[in-house]
């Protein structure tokens, strides 16, 4: 239909940063957020309008909150909007949410610096504590 957006079109979603190979991220878990967002609009959970209209609604409501807009916190964002349009489409619940949430928080304190951070190790540690 001529006129209409192409709902697969990244370039919808503005400039990302980008090298001679593709989009690169600050940080491992940045590019799976995006990689995450692929996949459920690939899957047909939402397209590129609805998300960057979700997006746009996450960083504006950062701002009002006091996220001073440096883009230091984008994929923050990026994760926020994800989470929302997962829980508004009935992909995951919030109580599985929040829990997931805590575990990686368990995970992220109970990880010496500089080793990945593993869910299965948290798990573990939870698992000991109800013994």
């Amino acid at each position: 239909m001529i006129g209409k957006p192409d709902p697969g079109d990244l370039s919808t979603l503005g400039p990302l940063p980008r090298d001679e190979e593709g989009p690169v991220f600050a940080t491992p878990w940045q590019a799976r957020a995006f990689a995450l967002a692929v996949e459920l609009r690939q899957a047909g959970v939402f397209d590129w309008s609805q998300w960057s209209a979700s997006l746009g609604e996450e960083i504006l409501r950062a701002q009002k909150e006091g996220d001073p807009d440096l883009g230091d916190s984008y994929y923050e964002h990026w994760l926020r909007t994800l989470e929302r349009l997962a829980k508004e489409r009935g992909l995951v619940s919030g109580e599985s949410l929040a829990s997931r949430r805590e575990a990686w928080r368990d995970a992220a304190r109970n990880t010496p610096h500089g080793e990945p951070i593993r869910l299965e190790a948290a798990a573990r540690n939870l698992d000991k504590g109800r013994d």
